[in-house]
């Protein structure tokens, strides 16, 4: 068995990379031997123009964004952290999942640094990215509950180790980021979808429209959102059609982004319910469950969630809202954390669009050459 790629006993700081959708990002990290941790420098730079006109991003558009970028995030991110790449202690990139062109840009890049640099190089899981991060930020122990629901991915995990994670359950279609960019797009608000339909949502009666709670009447912790989405595209044609097609009126949106969002954090609060009666099973010295990715910037989402800690005995916790998004702090800590349990990787590392993190059990979402979608 090859040995770890870092000690505990000394500083390690790694650079990481992070290009796995629209957000071409570089950190630097530094974990100190006393289990400190500094973000030494964390830069992203979006794509929100450049997919603006296409309503959602466009693949391509975005793999050539993060190859005429990656450079020059790179080299900010060190010159904020004062460091050249000789001071490194390696390079962390995301291999997967993710849009193919964006992940293969970063790993190229990676891989070069690395290479002219004779760094080790640590292929991260996006996905254990989002779920180590409560580690980053608060230092939780081992084990503990994650709920990751960002734009592509909805999971309960039980985070056991830093290359240890097991799915209790998850979404058999569509995320919840992916259902709040759809209604954005169903009501003609402007993208990404969560953060503006959390705005409109605040001026809108939540109990106007009854719309179904999918998946509440069966147990366990899948969960489904495809067809709330269904359910919203029909109350607005509703809508419109009572005015005799003047269009949708400001109130009709305002309530139904309120409720539809009502009916995303019900499920979501139900589902958390049944998985920490689940985790709680297993007697974990430090309960916690702990949110992270791009919806879990999302307030109500987060108010209900810590209500239902309090009442159950959990600690709460939520990375900052700029750590929620994709980030590639995330992914020098997710790095760290790998290289101090294995080995570092070579340069046969492979660019992933599909990559599971509990590979023991059958993929939710089907499986082909590619592998499982999660």
């Amino acid at each position: 068995m090859q040995p770890p790629a870092f000690s505990a006993d000394r500083p390690i700081t790694l650079l990481g990379i992070e290009s796995s959708c629209d957000d071409t990002g570089a950190a630097v990290v530094r974990r100190h031997p006393d289990g400190r941790v500094e973000i030494l420098s964390n830069r992203v730079a979006g794509q929100e123009d450049l997919h603006a006109a296409f309503g959602g991003v466009v693949p391509e558009i975005a793999a050539r964004a993060h190859a005429e970028k990656l450079d020059i995030i790179v080299e900010g991110a060190l010159d904020e952290a004062g460091l050249t790449l000789d001071a490194l202690d390696g390079i962390a990139v995301t291999a997967g999942p993710g849009l193919i062109g964006g992940v293969l840009s970063g790993v190229m890049c990676a891989k070069g640094l690395a290479t002219g640099a004779g760094l080790p190089l640590i292929g991260v899981n996006h996905l254990a990215g989002h779920a180590l991060t409560p580690r980053l930020t608060d230092g939780l122990a081992f084990p503990y509950l994650m709920l990751l629901v960002s734009g592509g991915h909805c999971q309960f995990l039980l985070v056991e180790g830093a290359d240890s994670f097991r799915r209790l359950g998850g979404t058999i279609d569509d995320a919840p980021g992916e259902a709040f960019d759809k209604t954005a797009r169903l009501l003609a608000l402007p993208q990404p979808g969560g953060p503006h339909v959390e705005r409109t949502a605040a001026d809108g009666d939540p109990a106007r429209f009854a719309f179904p709670r999918p998946l509440l009447d069966r147990p366990g912790c899948d969960m489904s959102f495809s067809g709330l989405k269904t359910a919203l595209l029909r109350a607005r044609d509703a809508c419109i059609a009572e005015t005799g097609c003047a269009g949708l009126r400001s109130r009709d949106r305002d309530d139904l982004c309120a409720g539809f969002q009502a009916a995303v954090a019900d499920v979501l609060e139900e589902k958390s319910r049944r998985a920490i009666a689940i985790y709680l099973d297993s007697a974990p010295a430090y309960p916690a469950l702990a949110v992270a990715g791009g919806v879990a910037a999302n307030r109500l989402i987060r108010t209900r969630l810590q209500a239902l800690c309090d009442e159950t005995g959990l600690r709460f916790t939520a990375p900052p809202l700029r750590l929620c998004t994709d980030n590639a702090a995330m992914i020098a800590w997710a790095g760290i954390e790998r290289g101090l349990v294995g080995p570092a990787d070579d340069m046969t590392l492979a660019a992933r669009p599909r990559w599971p993190l509990d590979t023991s059990q059958a993929g939710m979402l089907g499986s082909g050459k590619k592998g499982a979608k999660a």
